[in-house]
């Protein structure tokens, strides 16, 4: 995945979002666009509001518990909905062919508005939403940090995205008021996960090993035990081949060739399609003789398993839908939760 590019939005901010600007400074005292009776300022102070988040950019103060939050990554936005909250902002996947918010969301994104693209969202929208949180990362948004913070909205970013996942839902639960919610939803995966991992083990008799191909408009890639699919594939125990044993948080992927393909073997191989086929190498590398001598190849044991959810995912409920990809991959029962 694209990590940093050129924002060349960053001079859209004219005289209308200073005018929005203006609009929702106040924000950061009163956590929404609507009067607070002390009821709610009682129930915001049960929960332990105002807050302290330690972030990527610094301590960030929170002043109520969020009831608007806005999220600038597909991360974000499986942690915001994970815990029940519907984001009033949010950007789609970049490599979401379809375009749109993700599929596996249906039901929990209906009627939240599109402030993307990723890498240049529109902060004007942003500003008219009125959030009281925004969620991002470091390595996403950095450039565009100071004027998001200049909105008078308190924005959390952690450092990067992908990887380290679990420790990314701490810092959003944190900024939320909703570790104990996070905490019980990431013990019932790990629980999950593990449970998989043992029926699979107890299937083969031996842990097989797994393998992530990524088909994207350049390079074909291999995800590495560091990459976000990797942390997941660790949780269920399966083992991985030489050619994807990084745990390097900075490497999370290699790109192969189609001559280099057969680093891909494994006993069970997931494939992703990020792109439009045509603009990919997939063809190429599938009708490759190396390819067709692979194991997994000659045993009918290649999946292809939904990109959205492998990669761009990242969190606990494209987790989930990873554990039921693999337990019909390894051909046991899905544990249930």
């Amino acid at each position: 995945m694209s990590t940093r590019s050129p924002l060349r939005g960053s001079r859209r901010l004219g005289g209308a979002l200073l005018t929005v600007v203006l609009g929702v400074g106040a924000l950061s005292a009163c956590g929404n666009d609507e009067k607070t009776d002390g009821g709610d300022q009682a129930g915001a102070s049960a929960a332990g509001f105002p807050r302290t988040v330690k972030t990527a950019m610094g301590d960030v103060k929170v002043p109520t518990k969020p009831k608007r939050v806005v999220v600038l990554d597909t991360g974000e936005l499986d942690d915001v909905t994970m815990l029940g909250i519907k984001p009033v902002g949010a950007v789609s996947p970049h490599m979401k062919t379809a375009g749109g918010f993700p599929n596996y969301l249906q039901g929990k994104v209906e009627g939240v508005t599109d402030v993307g693209p990723l890498l240049e969202p529109n902060l004007e929208k942003i500003a008219s939403l009125k959030p009281d949180l925004i969620l991002s990362s470091k390595v996403r948004h950095e450039k565009i940090y100071d004027k998001l913070k200049g909105l008078g909205i308190p924005t959390v970013f952690t450092e990067t995205t992908g990887g380290p996942w679990k420790d990314n839902l701490k810092v959003h639960a944190k900024a939320l008021g909703m570790e104990k919610e996070a905490d019980a939803a990431l013990k019932s995966y790990e629980g999950r996960a593990k449970a998989l991992g043992e029926a699979i083990e107890k299937k083969y008799g031996k842990m097989p090993t797994a393998s992530v191909v990524r088909f994207v408009a350049g390079p074909t890639r291999l995800y590495q035990r560091s990459s976000y699919s990797g942390v997941v594939l660790d949780d269920i125990g399966l083992k991985r081949p030489e050619s994807q044993s990084s745990t390097d948080p900075k490497v999370t992927m290699k790109d192969v060739s189609a001559e280099q393909i057969d680093r891909a073997d494994a006993d069970l191989v997931f494939v992703t399609l990020a792109d439009d086929p045509q603009k990919t190498q997939q063809k190429t590398v599938t009708s490759n003789p190396v390819w067709k001598d692979l194991k997994a190849v000659k045993d009918n044991k290649v999946f292809e398993v939904p990109d959205e959810t492998w990669m761009s995912g990242i969190g606990v409920q494209a987790a989930e839908k990873m554990l039921a990809d693999v337990a019909k991959a390894a051909g046991v029962e899905l544990p249930k939760k």
